[in-house]
């Protein structure tokens, strides 16, 4: 009786003329995850990379921090796709069954490689003196772990934390353009359908490298004046602005970016162009209009810029980047659903729609993407009891 349900409720719902294979969705909101997770990790790690590569030292508080909470939803980046196919289970056959014409089964190797080469190696070399010391100052299993993490690597002299230093400044510089390639070939996917005019877009690679960014920064601003609240640790109010200045800077070339694409549409106006414009004015004012322009970029935008020739008070400042942190990743967010679940809601006949409901209660597609977002949050509290970076032994003088 419940599936008659569903597909009475299904037909209820479509306008005008579409074919039945597109009544119900084939990507749902575990793929609107997907691309939002891993838009956090490449954000997180170019704002770590500000700092170490391009020496932005105002930055420099939250390098640890940005690194750890990339690695925490890196870890987890995959699991949306994973949860969502029909056999979870034969995932890994992607990993080792190469096909080099599938932008899926490539991306396969990339994470391996960001995870493993970039992330994993950075984090391991950043840390590696201090695991040294923090194994000679625990006792029992702890100091167990820690020599295990530095791979029984014990030496502290000057030149092996010179030698770290160098590594890890060359797996950041590598790091970089892995960051665009790992989002840059989601929004590669989308891009290359060219059977949908709402995703075939040579900007769409582009646009999501710069959403990206802007969500992962947002982020990080967030963690960071989380962690020193919960530490009851005074936040360092310059850095702040500093990482205000570099989001408003890029949530204005995202923003650009995307009305460009947008412009490009409407002076074009090919055959999809009138289906296009009521899928925007109808299914997706709200998350459009609303969530994604209004919540995600016009209130960023409009309080960074002011805050960028106006300083109120610390206090005030601290509550406004807050507001802005959530805002934009809110809006980011409705940016990858208006992308998965919009191009997906018209019909090829152009001549109608169907619709997707979130069941808030029942669905587990619901359940899991609320989990995959969750976790990432644990696994970031137990790398930085692992690896505190308040902790840290102060860097080398550079010469």
């Amino acid at each position: 009786m419940d599936k008659f349900e569903t597909l009475y409720e299904a037909l209820a719902n479509l306008d005008g003329f579409i074919y039945p294979n597109e009544i119900a969705l084939n990507w749902d909101l575990l793929i609107v995850m997907y691309p939002y997770i891993t838009g956090l990790v490449a954000g997180a790690f170019i704002l770590a990379s500000l700092n170490r590569v391009f020496d932005i030292k105002a930055l420099r508080p939250t390098y640890e921090i940005s690194l750890l909470t990339a690695l925490a939803f890196m870890l987890v980046a995959t699991m949306p796709l994973i949860s969502h196919l029909g056999q979870p289970f034969r995932f890994y056959e992607m990993l080792i069954t190469p096909h080099l014409t599938s932008a899926m089964a490539i991306f396969g190797f990339v994470y391996l490689w960001y995870l493993m080469v970039v992330l994993l190696l950075e984090i391991w070399f950043d840390y590696r003196y201090d695991m040294v010391i923090w194994s000679g100052e625990k006792k029992g299993f702890m100091r167990f772990v820690y020599r295990a993490l530095t791979l029984w690597v014990l030496d502290t002299s000057p030149e092996s934390r010179k030698t770290d230093e160098k590594i890890g400044y060359f797996i950041t510089v590598v790091g970089i353009p892995s960051a665009f390639l790992l989002h840059g070939y989601v929004g590669f996917i989308f891009g290359s359908i060219k059977a949908n005019p709402w995703w075939s877009t040579v900007m769409m690679p582009v646009i999501f490298l710069f959403s990206a960014m802007v969500s992962g920064i947002a982020l990080v601003m967030f963690i960071y004046m989380a962690v020193n609240y919960l530490r009851r640790q005074k936040t360092d109010i310059f850095c702040l602005d500093t990482i205000a200045k570099y989001l408003f800077y890029i949530l204005i070339i995202d923003f650009t970016l995307e009305s460009l694409d947008q412009i490009h549409r409407i002076y074009e106006a090919d055959e999809s162009f009138d289906i296009l414009k009521l899928l925007v004015r109808g299914k997706l004012f709200f998350t459009f209009f609303i969530m994604q322009i209004g919540i995600g970029t016009i209130i960023p935008l409009s309080v960074l810029g002011f805050l960028q020739f106006k300083k109120p008070r610390e206090r005030i400042r601290k509550i406004l980047y807050l507001i802005v942190s959530i805002c934009v990743l809110v809006g980011i967010f409705y940016m990858r659903w208006n992308v998965v679940i919009g191009g997906q809601l018209f019909s090829k006949s152009f001549y109608g729609f169907t619709s997707y409901k979130v069941d808030l209660i029942g669905g587990i597609d619901v359940w899991l993407s609320v989990l995959w977002f969750v976790i990432p949050f644990f696994i970031l509290a137990f790398l930085l009891w692992l690896l505190p970076p308040w902790k840290k032994a102060e860097e080398l003088p550079h010469e």
